[in-house]
């Protein structure tokens, strides 16, 4: 059984859309080190990629619940160290982050077909624009939408239908990629096909397998049956 679902072309896509953290770029060895920025910071323990990279995907709350355990529900300034976090990250925003294996052939096959592609995250723009100009893969990037780009982020699909307009094709002709449950439902409610990327931070392939994406992929490199 194939791991994309079909070897074949289930229709052509004029444009796909990735998300970010966990799909494209492995980030999660900076978000870690800035956690265990903060940890350090308030004479706790470090904590390692097993505990970290679960919850990477999952913004900055999930990053320091990870970290502070059952210390956090106790934490009198829970938006302080949020704050401390996204300091930490943003001042270290790429130095172990790179693109996943096979990202950068995908991308490039996507440009000799003409298919366009964009980014659509949650992560806020002041992480988003930096991070993307450091990483000079993401460079072609034909639209790029953030968690706060509109008033509402994923799982809603307006982010979504809005890096379809920005890259003026049909929403229905997109494919939407991400590593989270939320991915999923955003492209189900904008009308896109959707794929699973197990690589990234994904519970389990299990849980990921109940999301019920159209596809599923082991590796970007799954992406070539449908182009």
């Amino acid at each position: 059984m194939s791991s994309s679902n079909s070897l074949i072309h289930d229709m052509d896509y004029d444009a796909f859309i990735f998300d970010l953290d966990g799909t494209l770029l492995d980030t999660a060895d900076d978000l870690g080190a800035a956690l265990n920025t903060v940890l350090v910071s308030h004479n706790l323990p470090t904590v390692s990629a097993d505990i970290y990279r679960p919850a990477a995907s999952n913004g900055a709350v999930a990053l320091l619940q990870a970290g502070f355990g059952d210390l956090w529900l106790n934490q009198e300034d829970q938006n302080a160290l949020r704050q401390q976090l996204l300091t930490a990250y943003s001042d270290n925003i790429a130095v172990h982050s790179r693109c996943f294996d096979g990202v950068a052939q995908l991308l490039l096959a996507l440009e000799k077909k003409n298919i366009k592609w964009g980014i659509m995250t949650n992560k806020p723009s002041f992480l988003t624009i930096p991070l993307i100009s450091q990483i000079k893969t993401l460079h072609n990037a034909q639209a790029v939408v953030s968690g706060d780009t509109l008033e509402v982020a994923k799982p809603s699909p307006l982010p979504l239908l809005h890096t379809a307009e920005l890259l003026a094709v049909d929403p229905r002709r997109c494919l939407y990629i991400g590593d989270a449950e939320r991915d999923i439902q955003a492209a189900k409610a904008a009308g896109m096909r959707s794929a699973t990327a197990l690589w990234g931070y994904v519970p389990s392939e299990s849980d990921a397998l109940d999301w019920n994406a159209d596809f599923n992929w082991q590796s970007p490199i799954d992406g070539f049956n449908h182009i």
